[in-house]
């Protein structure tokens, strides 16, 4: 039985592997609470979004990577909740560490732009994540990244007075 799981009805190139019991009642609680306690684990930040049905704000925890000065957020899960709420937002997000509140936007970037970032996000969380990405870690080639790209959404971050 496969772990992945089609959440669009129409169509299997959507990707996505829904997070077990543990990770989502135990995992991303302790990661959340001590993020808002203003610890961050491993680069850790309290992604806030408004809801895209509900209106209401949305907090997830997410792996804050920076890459030569640009900072990403990657869904090792796929096309989750946190990111289609991102994309109904036009990007618009804030970011949670303590009581320190940073408004950014995210841009999604194109497959073929994304096989530097994948890499440095396999190379830093490889062991937390690396399940969600059919086994390739930072050192498996270009191609082997390039090729499982689509099924990890990857968003650049800026401040919303640059865009």
């Amino acid at each position: 039985m496969s772990t992945v799981t089609d959440i669009a009805a129409t169509t299997t190139t959507t990707h996505y592997r829904r997070p077990g019991w543990v990770t989502r009642n135990v995992m991303n609680r302790l990661v959340a609470r001590l993020t808002r306690m203003g610890v961050s684990v491993w680069g850790s930040r309290v992604l806030e979004v408004r809801g895209r049905r509900s209106g209401e704000p949305r907090r997830v925890p997410v792996n804050l990577l920076d890459v030569d000065g640009t900072r990403y957020l990657v869904s090792a899960r796929g096309e989750g909740e946190w990111v289609r709420n991102v994309r109904a937002a036009d990007g618009h997000l804030d970011l949670l560490l303590g009581r320190r509140r940073e408004h950014a936007v995210a841009t999604e970037l194109a497959d073929a732009d994304k096989v530097p970032v994948l890499r440095a996000y396999l190379l830093r969380w490889k062991a937390e994540v690396g399940a969600f990405f059919d086994g390739v870690d930072g050192t498996s080639t270009d191609d082997e990244i390039a090729a499982i790209a689509h099924r990890h959404p990857v968003f650049a971050l800026s401040a919303p007075e640059a865009v």
